[in-house]
């Protein structure tokens, strides 16, 4: 069940692989995704050491927060993968020009989990063609209705 999704990821980015990550949240960071106040559109996944980081994911807190505690709507998250993934992961984006993008936030067996996505970025005339593309399928749909 998803909770929040990236639809920017899709047009900025064409989406080579998909890895599933866990995020180490505090209490009342789950408590905000579970009633639905996240945004992950303007994030992105930092490789520093042998750690991923989910930059830039915005959570917004409760009201019923405690009065005594601040909370940070934008703190850096670590993502949690294993060692062997993460090394290929790191790998792939120093030599080959990827970049490593969050794609949604979702529920998995009671846990909050990202998904994450090895990309490559789109030009803007790679653009223009997927948008020519996704009009001409819509088109094709109407036609096929009409009949």
């Amino acid at each position: 069940m998803s909770i929040v999704d990236n639809r920017k990821a899709f047009h900025d980015y064409f989406v080579e692989e998909r890895f599933e990550a866990g995020l180490a949240l505090e209490g009342w960071e789950v408590k905000a995704v579970r009633a639905g106040r996240a945004q992950i559109a303007d994030a992105y996944v930092l490789a520093k050491g042998s750690e991923l980081w989910l930059i830039g994911a915005h959570i917004s807190p409760l009201p019923t927060v405690s009065t005594h505690f601040r909370a940070d709507p934008i703190r850096t998250r670590k993502l949690l993968l294993h060692a062997d993934e993460i090394k290929r992961l790191t790998g792939k984006v120093r030599q080959q020009g990827y970049t490593l993008v969050p794609l949604n936030l979702h529920f998995a067996k009671g846990r909050i989990k990202a998904d994450i996505a090895l990309a490559r970025g789109k030009l803007k005339h790679d653009k223009r063609a997927a948008t020519r593309e996704k009009e001409w399928a819509r088109e094709k749909q109407r036609v096929l209705r009409g009949r």
